[in-house]
């Protein structure tokens, strides 16, 4: 049963379907952006966040973070890294015209960072104006990869970068309520591409009255009924669940069976919406990654020959491998 009705956009959305479309694998575009995102906050979203930008920047690749948790950036403490003198206030306030303007180094090769918004309580609910500058630099930034740290939740900012990202990589832990949250989440932001496609494409009075009354078990039942009404409005809209496609990762694992859940939770998106998902893998719970923070020293730097920390490594092949997938079918 689909929960979430087609409802009016609060604010214009054909930039945000540009900047999803030019987030799909092309030849002749390298650079990836990847956010990490969940339902809920303290699920460890900026230690991966970090821990990733480390294992990509170790392999050669240069990395640049971004704490795009607007309002309550910590980045910087998971990297060790004191306050830069220049954060993202400064470039949603135009005090800077560029981004580069604030990407400070990390002292770690390859890796920059681009600190969050600290100063101003409304850095934290940028107008659509300032979030589409945001996107738009972001995704010409001179690096290989830009790894965005969401905030919590299912606000419209948070949704919005998780879209545009050419991996939106969902975490959860292995707790009842994480799980209901990243579900929660994932559903949101579905609901939030299909609203913007059919905003942009004109097909909102059809979508309308394909729900007006009616209740469908997923997506996929929807788009056939439209398909009925109206051939290429489906077609589109079918195209547009095949790109959506969220990466999963298990964070805290303490058991066999907490590991499990990634795939259990594949497995229900799949069953329940007729979606597919792609599950990275799982970290392992252990307690010197809560210690290397407070000590304020990056996991992957003070404890690589851990179980947890070779995990990175697993999600990192995982990430790259989908990239020569989607590379390889951008040229056939």
């Amino acid at each position: 049963m689909v929960d979430a009705p087609i409802l009016k956009l609060v604010h214009p959305a054909p930039e945000l379907v540009r900047l999803a479309a030019a987030a799909t694998p092309s030849a002749a575009r390298s650079r990836r952006v990847i956010s990490i995102g969940g339902g809920k906050g303290g699920i460890g979203k900026s230690l991966i966040a970090a821990n990733l930008g480390i294992e990509l920047a170790r392999r050669g690749r240069r990395v640049v973070l971004v704490d795009a948790d607007l309002g309550g950036a910590n980045l910087h403490t998971t990297l060790g890294v004191e306050v830069p003198r220049r954060t993202l206030s400064d470039f949603i306030e135009r005090k800077v015209s560029r981004i580069e303007e604030v990407v400070t180094p990390t002292g770690i090769q390859n890796l920059s960072l681009v600190s969050g918004a600290l100063d101003h309580l409304d850095a934290a609910n940028p107008r659509y104006a300032q979030k589409m500058r945001l996107l738009r630099h972001v995704q010409q930034l001179d690096a290989d990869f830009a790894i965005l740290d969401l905030g919590a939740g299912t606000y419209t900012n948070v949704l919005d970068f998780f879209l545009v990202s050419d991996h939106g990589i969902l975490v959860l832990v292995p707790e009842p309520t994480a799980v209901e949250n990243a579900y929660r989440f994932v559903k949101a932001a579905f609901w939030r591409r299909m609203r913007n496609v059919a905003q942009v494409c004109g097909y909102e009075p059809l979508l309308r009255s394909v729900m007006d009354g009616a209740t469908f078990r997923s997506p996929v039942e929807l788009v056939e009924t439209v398909s009925r009404r109206d051939a290429e409005a489906g077609a589109n809209l079918a195209r547009q669940l095949a790109v959506f496609r969220p990466r999963l990762v298990v964070n805290q694992a303490r058991t066999s069976q907490d590991a499990d859940i990634g795939r259990a939770v594949v497995a229900a998106w799949r069953k329940y919406f007729g979606l597919e998902m792609d599950y990275l893998g799982f970290i392992q719970y252990d307690d010197e990654m809560w210690r290397t923070l407070r000590a304020r020293r990056p996991f992957l730097l003070e404890r690589p020959d851990v179980p947890a920390a070779k995990a990175f490594a697993t999600i990192v092949d995982g990430l790259l491998a989908l990239d020569i997938a989607g590379l390889s079918g951008a040229r056939l």
